[in-house]
């Protein structure tokens, strides 16, 4: 949570000169909002202050009852923690403005780096991740689809090799009959290795289908062109890529 919750705060506008009070309800909206909780305990929001090394107030619990009293009242509880008030917690989310829309879906991504074991696998996510924070959509997602398919390779390797070469010396429209090295799945057009997956039920039909529309988008992104790819779509494919692939297929 160290990263996610310094590049929040990073974003606010003058985060120096707010006060504890205001800083209370901003890392209850970073919780509750950017990373997803239902709500957050005062414990919590202290250790949002400990993460940024910032001086927890002493007070938090009392800071966060008197908004429930306030009219209207800023924060909402129940058993398992405090939440903000619905329109404040809009007014939050107008005050954090567009650059906060560029934290919230950066901490989505990194949510997913973080399900990732040690390796460099997960250093490559990192990577790929750096990209869209620093404004190149489409290297991450060229990136993201070398990483899905590089972990394809890995699993079958190591997994369903026998599966994949019958489908692949049963296919007349390539000329390599076996994979006998991770390098020759590279002597296959990207397409068709997506065919041989599904023939040989390494895949499912969804899977499929993820994998073709993020080829799609890949080919797109790969090449000079005059589109350009939204902040939701590059989250969308990454999320597929990585929830879909990487994490469903053990390498």
């Amino acid at each position: 949570m160290t990263d996610s919750v310094n590049r929040f705060y990073n974003s606010i506008e003058n985060a120096a000169n707010e006060s504890q009070a205001n800083l209370v309800g901003l890392f209850l909206y970073f919780l509750t909002v950017e990373a997803g909780q239902e709500t957050a305990t005062p414990k919590q929001i202290s250790d949002c202050f400990v993460a940024c090394d910032l001086a927890a107030p002493a007070g938090v619990a009392a800071r966060l009852s008197e908004g429930l009293k306030t009219k209207p009242k800023k924060y909402l509880k129940n058993a398992g923690g405090y939440k903000l008030e619905r329109h404040t917690r809009e007014a939050l989310s107008r005050k954090l403005g567009a650059e906060q829309i560029t934290v919230q879906t950066s901490a989505t991504l990194r949510g997913l780096e973080l399900k990732l074991p040690d390796g460099p696998s997960k250093g490559f996510l990192k990577e790929t991740i750096d990209c869209f924070e620093a404004g190149a959509t489409r290297a991450t997602v060229t990136m993201a689809w070398i990483l899905a398919v590089d972990h394809l390779f890995a699993h079958i390797s190591k997994h369903k090799i026998v599966e994949f070469n019958t489908a692949l010396a049963a296919d007349k429209g390539v000329k390599l009959n076996a994979i006998t090295q991770r390098d020759d799945f590279t002597e296959i057009k990207e397409g068709k290795f997506i065919e041989l997956c599904r023939a040989a039920k390494i895949i499912s039909n969804d899977v499929r289908k993820i994998l073709d529309a993020s080829l799609g988008a890949r080919n797109s992104c790969a090449h000079p062109s005059g589109i350009s790819v939204s902040n939701t779509k590059v989250i969308s494919i990454v999320e597929d890529l990585v929830e879909n692939v990487v994490l469903k297929y053990p390498a």
